[in-house]
């Protein structure tokens, strides 16, 4: 049986002896072994059922806030929908309520009236 010896000489099969030799040495003797393995159960039962109430809690809280999210969001995107309708429609808007002068891209220009019109053309 040399197989044996080589298999007793690896390094494996010597921990595999040391777990199982301290697995024997911890194991539960007597009342208080047992009443210890017990409460380390029950502690145990307990946060596993105290974690998935939590969990439970916190996903339903998840669910009911989503409408109020889903409304804040709508409400978001309407003001940022409102804001780029005047930047792209507000110059003409402006141009006209009473501001003259505006600066642009293209440069300076100038929106005259009809009256002014008239009278410029009549003094050219």
């Amino acid at each position: 049986m040399p197989h044996m010896n080589r298999d007793q000489r690896n390094a494996a099969w010597q921990a595999a002896h040391q777990w199982r030799a301290r697995a024997t040495r911890t194991q539960p003797n007597g009342m208080m072994g047992s009443l210890k393995l017990l409460f380390t159960w029950l502690a145990f039962g307990v946060l596993m059922i105290v974690g998935v109430v939590l969990g439970l809690f916190f996903l339903l809280v998840g669910w009911a806030m989503m409408p109020f999210v889903r409304h804040k969001m709508k409400k978001r995107m309407e003001q940022m929908r409102a804001q780029q309708a005047q930047d792209i429609g507000g110059n003409h808007s402006e141009s006209y309520s009473g501001s003259r002068h505006q600066d642009v891209l293209e440069g300076q220009y100038e929106i005259k009236s009809e009256t002014e019109k008239k009278a410029d053309d009549g003094v050219r």
